[in-house]
Protein backbone atom coordinates (compact mmCIF):
# COMPACT_ATOMS: atom_id res chain seq x y z
CA UNK A 1 0.00 0.00 0.00
CA UNK A 2 2.96 2.44 0.41
CA UNK A 3 3.76 2.41 -2.87
CA UNK A 4 0.36 3.66 -4.35
CA UNK A 5 0.58 6.18 -6.79
CA UNK A 6 -0.35 9.64 -4.87
CA UNK A 7 0.86 8.22 -1.34
CA UNK A 8 3.25 10.50 0.55
CA UNK A 9 6.24 8.88 1.65
CA UNK A 10 7.34 9.24 5.73
CA UNK A 11 10.91 10.57 3.99
CA UNK A 12 8.87 12.95 2.63
CA UNK A 13 7.17 13.99 5.31
CA UNK A 14 10.66 14.22 7.36
CA UNK A 15 11.96 16.43 4.94
CA UNK A 16 9.03 18.97 5.14
CA UNK A 17 9.61 18.94 8.90
CA UNK A 18 13.72 19.87 8.41
CA UNK A 19 12.80 22.37 6.14
CA UNK A 20 9.72 23.83 8.31
CA UNK A 21 12.52 23.50 11.73
CA UNK A 22 15.08 25.41 9.95
CA UNK A 23 12.86 28.05 8.92
CA UNK A 24 11.61 28.62 12.37
CA UNK A 25 14.83 28.20 13.78
CA UNK A 26 15.83 31.36 11.60
CA UNK A 27 12.83 32.85 11.93
CA UNK A 28 12.97 32.89 15.78
CA UNK A 29 16.13 35.40 16.72
CA UNK A 30 15.25 37.57 13.74
CA UNK A 31 11.25 37.90 14.51
CA UNK A 32 12.29 38.51 18.34
CA UNK A 33 15.00 41.26 17.34
CA UNK A 34 12.35 42.88 15.13
CA UNK A 35 9.76 42.94 18.13
CA UNK A 36 12.34 44.15 20.75
CA UNK A 37 13.50 47.01 18.37
CA UNK A 38 9.56 48.67 19.20
CA UNK A 39 9.12 48.21 22.83
CA UNK A 40 10.68 50.18 25.87
CA UNK A 41 13.81 49.60 27.78
CA UNK A 42 11.61 48.50 30.82
CA UNK A 43 9.75 45.87 28.90
CA UNK A 44 12.92 44.86 27.25
CA UNK A 45 14.10 44.30 31.33
CA UNK A 46 11.40 42.53 32.97
CA UNK A 47 9.85 40.17 29.95
CA UNK A 48 11.13 38.34 26.66
CA UNK A 49 9.76 39.48 23.21
CA UNK A 50 7.45 36.60 23.36
CA UNK A 51 5.53 37.68 25.93
CA UNK A 52 5.15 41.59 24.31
CA UNK A 53 1.18 41.27 23.75
CA UNK A 54 0.71 40.38 27.24
CA UNK A 55 1.09 42.26 30.57
CA UNK A 56 4.01 42.20 32.68
CA UNK A 57 4.89 42.53 36.54
CA UNK A 58 7.99 44.65 37.11
CA UNK A 59 9.40 46.61 40.25
CA UNK A 60 9.15 50.20 39.86
CA UNK A 61 10.42 52.95 42.08
CA UNK A 62 8.74 56.21 41.55
CA UNK A 63 9.35 59.27 43.63
CA UNK A 64 6.24 61.63 44.32
CA UNK A 65 6.36 65.79 43.46
CA UNK A 66 8.98 67.68 45.34
CA UNK A 67 6.59 69.39 48.17
CA UNK A 68 8.57 72.64 48.02
CA UNK A 69 6.98 73.82 45.07
CA UNK A 70 3.82 71.68 45.14
CA UNK A 71 2.56 71.40 48.64
CA UNK A 72 -1.11 73.07 49.38
CA UNK A 73 -1.84 73.81 53.25
CA UNK A 74 -5.08 72.00 54.51
CA UNK A 75 -5.56 73.85 58.05
CA UNK A 76 -2.65 72.67 59.97
CA UNK A 77 -0.78 70.01 57.58
CA UNK A 78 0.17 70.58 54.10
CA UNK A 79 -1.05 67.85 51.48
CA UNK A 80 1.11 67.22 48.07
CA UNK A 81 -1.03 65.23 45.27
CA UNK A 82 -0.45 63.51 42.35
CA UNK A 83 -0.15 60.72 40.27
CA UNK A 84 3.11 58.35 39.94
CA UNK A 85 2.40 57.14 36.71
CA UNK A 86 1.68 60.52 34.97
CA UNK A 87 4.82 62.35 36.83
CA UNK A 88 7.25 59.50 35.45
CA UNK A 89 5.85 58.82 32.33
CA UNK A 90 4.86 55.51 32.60
CA UNK A 91 1.47 53.94 32.38
CA UNK A 92 0.13 50.41 34.60
CA UNK A 93 -1.63 49.67 37.84
CA UNK A 94 0.00 49.22 41.09
CA UNK A 95 -0.95 46.26 43.04
CA UNK A 96 1.21 46.23 46.10
CA UNK A 97 3.75 49.12 47.23
CA UNK A 98 6.03 50.26 49.98
CA UNK A 99 8.42 53.38 51.30
CA UNK A 100 11.32 51.32 51.47
CA UNK A 101 13.20 48.77 49.59
CA UNK A 102 13.27 46.36 51.93
CA UNK A 103 9.58 45.87 52.01
CA UNK A 104 8.23 46.85 48.28
CA UNK A 105 5.17 44.72 49.51
CA UNK A 106 4.48 46.21 52.47
CA UNK A 107 0.94 47.49 51.56
CA UNK A 108 -1.62 46.95 49.16
CA UNK A 109 -2.82 49.83 46.77
CA UNK A 110 -5.46 51.93 48.71
CA UNK A 111 -3.70 51.57 51.53
CA UNK A 112 -1.98 54.40 54.21
CA UNK A 113 1.39 54.27 54.70
CA UNK A 114 2.35 55.80 58.20
CA UNK A 115 5.68 57.21 58.34
CA UNK A 116 7.74 59.91 60.64
CA UNK A 117 5.60 61.86 63.09
CA UNK A 118 2.12 62.97 61.27
CA UNK A 119 3.45 61.70 57.97
CA UNK A 120 1.22 59.64 56.08
CA UNK A 121 0.83 58.71 51.97
CA UNK A 122 -1.46 57.26 50.58
CA UNK A 123 -1.33 55.28 47.04
CA UNK A 124 -4.03 54.33 44.92
CA UNK A 125 -3.74 51.34 42.21
CA UNK A 126 -4.16 53.78 39.31
CA UNK A 127 -1.18 55.85 40.88
CA UNK A 128 -2.56 58.92 42.88
CA UNK A 129 -1.42 59.57 45.40
CA UNK A 130 -2.09 61.75 48.90
CA UNK A 131 1.28 62.76 51.25
CA UNK A 132 0.29 64.61 53.98
CA UNK A 133 2.53 66.34 56.87
CA UNK A 134 3.26 69.52 59.22
CA UNK A 135 5.31 71.92 57.63
CA UNK A 136 8.98 70.71 58.34
CA UNK A 137 8.16 66.90 57.43
CA UNK A 138 6.29 67.88 53.88
CA UNK A 139 9.55 68.99 52.29
CA UNK A 140 12.80 68.47 50.65
CA UNK A 141 12.70 65.98 47.66
CA UNK A 142 9.75 63.96 47.36
CA UNK A 143 8.73 61.05 48.71
CA UNK A 144 9.97 57.47 47.32
CA UNK A 145 7.93 55.13 46.61
CA UNK A 146 8.29 51.37 45.63
CA UNK A 147 5.67 49.58 43.89
CA UNK A 148 5.30 46.24 42.10
CA UNK A 149 3.38 47.49 38.54
CA UNK A 150 1.28 45.53 35.76
CA UNK A 151 2.32 47.21 32.58
CA UNK A 152 -0.07 46.99 29.63
CA UNK A 153 1.55 45.75 26.37
CA UNK A 154 3.20 48.98 24.83
CA UNK A 155 5.17 49.69 21.85
CA UNK A 156 7.11 52.44 20.55
CA UNK A 157 8.54 54.21 17.74
CA UNK A 158 10.76 56.39 19.75
CA UNK A 159 13.63 53.72 19.63
CA UNK A 160 13.88 54.46 15.80
CA UNK A 161 13.48 58.04 16.14
CA UNK A 162 16.59 58.10 19.15
CA UNK A 163 18.74 56.05 16.32
CA UNK A 164 17.87 57.72 13.04
CA UNK A 165 16.66 61.13 14.28
CA UNK A 166 18.45 61.68 17.15
CA UNK A 167 22.02 63.72 16.37
CA UNK A 168 24.07 61.59 18.74
CA UNK A 169 23.13 58.33 16.97
CA UNK A 170 21.65 59.00 13.49
CA UNK A 171 24.83 61.21 12.26
CA UNK A 172 27.05 57.90 13.57
CA UNK A 173 24.77 55.54 12.50
CA UNK A 174 24.00 57.07 8.81
CA UNK A 175 28.17 57.57 8.38
CA UNK A 176 28.09 53.97 9.46
CA UNK A 177 25.20 52.97 7.18
CA UNK A 178 27.12 54.69 3.54
CA UNK A 179 31.45 53.16 5.22
CA UNK A 180 29.74 49.52 4.71
CA UNK A 181 28.03 50.21 1.78
CA UNK A 182 31.64 51.78 0.15
CA UNK A 183 33.03 48.54 1.76
CA UNK A 184 30.37 46.33 0.24
CA UNK A 185 30.03 46.83 -2.98
CA UNK A 186 33.14 46.90 -4.40
CA UNK A 187 34.64 43.73 -1.98
CA UNK A 188 31.58 41.66 -3.84
CA UNK A 189 32.17 43.37 -7.61
CA UNK A 190 35.79 43.16 -7.57
CA UNK A 191 35.66 39.25 -6.45
CA UNK A 192 33.29 38.17 -8.26
CA UNK A 193 35.17 39.90 -11.94
CA UNK A 194 38.30 38.57 -11.52
CA UNK A 195 36.90 34.82 -10.05
CA UNK A 196 35.05 34.88 -13.35
CA UNK A 197 37.63 35.64 -15.77
CA UNK A 198 39.70 32.60 -13.46
CA UNK A 199 37.01 30.13 -13.69
CA UNK A 200 36.94 30.12 -17.28
CA UNK A 201 40.57 30.16 -17.74
CA UNK A 202 41.05 27.26 -15.39
CA UNK A 203 37.91 25.80 -16.84
CA UNK A 204 37.76 25.83 -20.74
CA UNK A 205 41.61 26.85 -21.57
CA UNK A 206 44.49 24.70 -21.64
CA UNK A 207 48.00 25.99 -20.63
CA UNK A 208 50.78 24.26 -18.49
CA UNK A 209 50.34 24.19 -14.92
CA UNK A 210 46.24 24.56 -14.91
CA UNK A 211 45.78 20.81 -12.57
CA UNK A 212 48.86 22.88 -10.08
CA UNK A 213 46.74 26.22 -10.32
CA UNK A 214 43.69 24.38 -9.18
CA UNK A 215 45.02 22.91 -6.41
CA UNK A 216 46.31 25.40 -4.94
CA UNK A 217 43.16 27.37 -5.18
CA UNK A 218 41.15 24.20 -3.35
CA UNK A 219 44.69 24.16 -1.07
CA UNK A 220 43.51 27.96 -0.09
CA UNK A 221 40.06 27.56 0.85
CA UNK A 222 41.67 25.90 3.89
CA UNK A 223 43.68 28.53 4.89
CA UNK A 224 42.09 30.17 8.13
CA UNK A 225 41.07 33.57 8.29
CA UNK A 226 42.92 34.73 11.40
CA UNK A 227 45.51 33.23 10.51
CA UNK A 228 46.79 35.80 7.50
CA UNK A 229 45.47 38.76 8.62
CA UNK A 230 48.57 40.42 10.73
CA UNK A 231 50.99 39.29 7.66
CA UNK A 232 48.86 40.59 5.11
CA UNK A 233 48.22 43.86 7.80
CA UNK A 234 52.23 44.65 7.84
CA UNK A 235 51.95 43.81 3.44
CA UNK A 236 49.26 47.01 3.64
CA UNK A 237 51.00 49.23 6.02
CA UNK A 238 54.49 48.45 3.91
CA UNK A 239 53.14 49.63 0.84
CA UNK A 240 50.76 52.19 2.28
CA UNK A 241 47.22 50.94 2.02
CA UNK A 242 46.56 49.36 5.28
CA UNK A 243 44.02 52.21 6.44
CA UNK A 244 41.79 52.92 4.10
CA UNK A 245 38.84 51.48 1.64
CA UNK A 246 41.40 50.00 -0.81
CA UNK A 247 42.91 48.42 1.76
CA UNK A 248 39.46 46.50 3.17
CA UNK A 249 38.52 45.71 -0.31
CA UNK A 250 41.99 44.11 -1.65
CA UNK A 251 41.77 41.43 1.89
CA UNK A 252 37.82 40.53 1.26
CA UNK A 253 38.92 39.66 -2.31
CA UNK A 254 41.98 38.28 -1.27
CA UNK A 255 39.64 36.15 0.85
CA UNK A 256 36.87 35.40 -0.70
CA UNK A 257 38.39 34.81 -4.56
CA UNK A 258 39.52 30.74 -3.10
CA UNK A 259 35.79 29.73 -2.85
CA UNK A 260 34.75 32.53 -5.71
CA UNK A 261 37.24 30.52 -8.19
CA UNK A 262 35.87 27.17 -7.21
CA UNK A 263 32.57 27.64 -7.08
CA UNK A 264 32.86 29.19 -10.71
CA UNK A 265 34.94 26.77 -11.60
CA UNK A 266 33.00 23.65 -10.88
CA UNK A 267 30.14 25.59 -12.44
CA UNK A 268 31.45 26.19 -15.43
CA UNK A 269 32.83 22.84 -16.10
CA UNK A 270 29.46 21.81 -16.07
CA UNK A 271 28.17 24.09 -19.54
CA UNK A 272 27.54 21.83 -22.40
CA UNK A 273 30.60 21.51 -24.14
CA UNK A 274 29.36 21.12 -27.58
CA UNK A 275 28.53 24.77 -27.14
CA UNK A 276 31.86 25.91 -26.60
CA UNK A 277 33.60 24.17 -29.40
CA UNK A 278 30.76 25.41 -31.56
CA UNK A 279 31.55 28.65 -31.41
CA UNK A 280 35.23 28.01 -31.48
CA UNK A 281 34.82 26.81 -34.96
CA UNK A 282 32.98 29.98 -35.96
CA UNK A 283 35.72 32.01 -35.06
CA UNK A 284 34.66 33.42 -31.73
CA UNK A 285 37.89 34.08 -29.04
CA UNK A 286 38.02 33.15 -25.58
CA UNK A 287 36.93 36.12 -24.81
CA UNK A 288 34.08 36.58 -26.96
CA UNK A 289 33.16 33.25 -25.74
CA UNK A 290 33.27 34.11 -22.14
CA UNK A 291 31.33 37.51 -22.32
CA UNK A 292 28.57 35.89 -24.55
CA UNK A 293 28.19 32.53 -24.07
CA UNK A 294 29.85 31.87 -20.30
CA UNK A 295 28.72 34.76 -18.35
CA UNK A 296 25.29 34.05 -19.04
CA UNK A 297 24.84 30.49 -18.76
CA UNK A 298 26.76 31.06 -15.41
CA UNK A 299 24.27 33.84 -13.56
CA UNK A 300 23.02 31.29 -11.17
CA UNK A 301 26.17 30.82 -9.66
CA UNK A 302 27.65 34.34 -9.97
CA UNK A 303 24.60 35.49 -8.57
CA UNK A 304 24.58 32.56 -5.51
CA UNK A 305 28.26 33.87 -4.77
CA UNK A 306 27.27 37.32 -4.70
CA UNK A 307 24.63 36.70 -2.48
CA UNK A 308 27.42 35.13 -0.02
CA UNK A 309 29.95 37.48 -0.50
CA UNK A 310 27.96 40.37 0.08
CA UNK A 311 26.41 39.02 3.13
CA UNK A 312 29.99 37.97 4.28
CA UNK A 313 31.26 41.73 3.75
CA UNK A 314 27.95 43.42 5.26
CA UNK A 315 28.05 41.53 8.63
CA UNK A 316 32.11 41.60 9.17
CA UNK A 317 33.66 42.94 11.84
CA UNK A 318 36.82 41.45 11.91
CA UNK A 319 38.07 42.32 9.08
CA UNK A 320 36.75 45.84 9.04
CA UNK A 321 38.59 46.19 13.15
CA UNK A 322 42.30 45.20 11.58
CA UNK A 323 42.15 47.17 8.09
CA UNK A 324 39.85 50.22 8.62
CA UNK A 325 41.99 51.71 11.88
CA UNK A 326 40.19 55.78 12.04
CA UNK A 327 40.18 57.13 15.20
CA UNK A 328 38.18 59.97 13.95
CA UNK A 329 34.94 56.92 12.70
CA UNK A 330 35.30 58.56 9.37
CA UNK A 331 35.37 55.16 8.12
CA UNK A 332 33.38 53.06 10.85
CA UNK A 333 31.27 50.48 9.56
CA UNK A 334 27.38 49.26 11.00
CA UNK A 335 28.95 46.48 13.10
CA UNK A 336 31.52 48.13 14.35
CA UNK A 337 29.34 51.29 15.58
CA UNK A 338 27.24 48.82 16.94
CA UNK A 339 29.69 47.37 19.19
CA UNK A 340 30.25 50.82 20.53
CA UNK A 341 27.01 51.29 21.43
CA UNK A 342 27.09 48.17 23.51
CA UNK A 343 30.26 49.50 25.34
CA UNK A 344 28.59 52.55 25.82
CA UNK A 345 25.22 52.05 25.97
CA UNK A 346 25.23 48.07 27.79
CA UNK A 347 21.78 48.80 29.58
CA UNK A 348 19.75 50.35 26.63
CA UNK A 349 18.79 46.90 24.87
CA UNK A 350 16.24 48.97 23.18
CA UNK A 351 18.76 51.39 20.79
CA UNK A 352 21.00 48.40 20.46
CA UNK A 353 18.18 45.68 19.02
CA UNK A 354 17.46 48.81 17.33
CA UNK A 355 20.58 49.57 15.47
CA UNK A 356 20.95 45.64 14.53
CA UNK A 357 17.63 45.52 13.18
CA UNK A 358 18.53 48.32 10.72
CA UNK A 359 21.79 46.43 9.98
CA UNK A 360 20.15 43.46 8.79
CA UNK A 361 17.40 44.76 6.78
CA UNK A 362 19.66 45.29 3.84
CA UNK A 363 21.14 42.08 3.73
CA UNK A 364 17.55 40.56 3.35
CA UNK A 365 16.43 43.20 0.55
CA UNK A 366 19.46 41.86 -1.42
CA UNK A 367 19.12 38.17 -0.46
CA UNK A 368 15.56 37.97 -1.21
CA UNK A 369 15.87 40.32 -4.30
CA UNK A 370 18.95 38.00 -5.55
CA UNK A 371 16.67 34.95 -5.00
CA UNK A 372 14.37 36.31 -7.32
CA UNK A 373 17.12 36.54 -9.93
CA UNK A 374 18.83 33.60 -9.43
CA UNK A 375 15.24 31.59 -9.92
CA UNK A 376 15.06 33.34 -13.15
CA UNK A 377 18.69 32.70 -14.34
CA UNK A 378 18.20 29.16 -13.43
CA UNK A 379 14.89 28.40 -15.50
CA UNK A 380 16.15 30.97 -18.69
CA UNK A 381 19.64 27.94 -18.44
CA UNK A 382 17.03 24.81 -18.06
CA UNK A 383 15.59 25.29 -21.70
CA UNK A 384 17.82 24.59 -24.82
Amino acid sequence: MSNIAGSRSSLTWAVHLSVLALVLLWLFPTVGLFVSSFRTADQIATSGWWASLGSAKQNVVFRAADPDDNRVAEGDIFVVEGNLFEEAGRTGTIGVWGTSSRAIDAYVAGETAEMKGTEQITVAADGAYRWTGSGEEIAGRGQRVFATITSPPEFTLENYDSMLLDPSNSEGMAKAFFNTLTVTIPATIIPIVIAAFAAYALAWMQFPGRALLIALVVGLLVVPLQLALIPLLKLHLGIGIGKGYLGVWLAHTGFGLPLAIYLLRNYMVGLPKDIIENAKVDGASDFLIFTRIILPLSFPALASFAIFQFLWTWNDLLVAKVFLIDATGQTTVMTNRITELLGTRGGNWEILATAAFVSIAVPLVVFFALQRYLVRGLLAGSVK
